[in-house]
């Protein structure tokens, strides 16, 4: 039977204690914001959506848009949705900062 050095076996628990997460290649998180998941790589160009009829009268077509996802971007299409009164929808969008990428999730926005 082979022995495993007793330092050996503290590194591989402690580092399986911290939670220690390695990111894909190309992702690095943001020291400032521990929910900001920043991408070095540009996403691809918006997908042509074909927008067909609403379903109801009054509804808002949210256009689709890339999420990083599973170290790649995947293309999340459009839907329609009803409107939310007294609220505007502010689209998803992807930020170019230096050599990152942020994606801002569209969200329903207050009207003033």
């Amino acid at each position: 039977m082979k022995k495993i050095p007793l330092t050996a076996i503290g590194i591989a628990l402690a580092i399986m204690v911290s939670g220690c997460v390695v990111a894909p290649r190309g992702v690095y998180h943001d020291p400032y914001r521990q929910d900001q998941v920043l991408i070095q790589v540009a996403p691809p160009p918006p997908q042509v959506e074909v927008i067909g009829v609403a379903p109801y009268v009054g509804h808002i077509w949210l256009g689709g848009a890339w999420f990083w996802e599973g170290g790649r971007h995947i293309w999340h299409p459009g839907h329609w949705e009803a409107p939310r009164p007294g609220y505007v929808w502010m689209p998803h969008h992807w930020e170019h900062d230096g050599q990152s990428w942020h994606f801002r999730e569209g969200y329903w926005n207050r009207h003033h």
